[in-house]
């Protein structure tokens, strides 16, 4: 097995109804660029807010740790923690 560490961020919105929803992820290369990725989420006006974590797997078998939250910036949908 190949375990190798994926950095994600992604933004959360409101739906009309006032539910938080997470929007497009985007994969970086470090914990850096993940964290200015995710601040630059945050801030744009269609979103509420947005995360930075970290999750340790093998994509090729699909299995992966839990994921390990480097960053959260405004309001992000706590089922996505």
């Amino acid at each position: 097995m190949s375990l190798v560490i994926y950095y994600v961020a992604m933004p959360s919105r409101y739906l009309d109804d006032g539910e938080i929803v997470g929007g497009e992820s985007k994969e970086c290369r470090n914990s850096t660029k993940v964290r200015s990725i995710a601040a630059t989420m945050a801030t744009d006006p269609n979103n509420c807010g947005a995360i930075a974590f970290s999750r340790t797997g093998d994509r090729a078998i699909g299995e992966f740790e839990d994921p390990v939250i480097i960053a959260q910036l405004g309001e992000v949908d706590e089922a996505l923690m």
